[in-house]
């Protein structure tokens, strides 16, 4: 594979990533402080990133009223993009 386009792919996967973590942090933040749950703002933010964050919910209960279930998706999604990119990128250059 052409590096161009590697390194191409991997800076489009981190920005989608990163937009990806941003909405989460932003959900996370209007949940201390919204309580109109039907605003289109916060529906539209809960049907993006739910989904996900279910998956961590589902075996990770909140623990005293806090829900930690975000804070590890964020991990894994920012800890499993740098191993996708890694693989890209050693993959592109002859596997080293």
């Amino acid at each position: 594979m052409n590096a161009d386009l590697v390194a191409f792919l991997i800076n489009l996967g981190a920005s989608i990533v990163r937009i990806y973590e941003l909405l989460i942090v932003a959900r996370i933040v209007l949940s201390w402080f919204v309580r109109d749950w039907y605003h289109p703002v916060v529906r539209a933010l809960d049907v993006m990133t739910e989904p996900y964050l279910r998956i961590f919910r589902s075996f990770l209960p909140p623990l005293g009223g806090l829900d930690f279930s975000p804070m590890v998706a964020l991990l894994v999604l920012d800890q499993g993009w740098a191993l996708i990119a890694s693989l890209l990128w050693r993959l592109a250059n002859g596997g080293y």
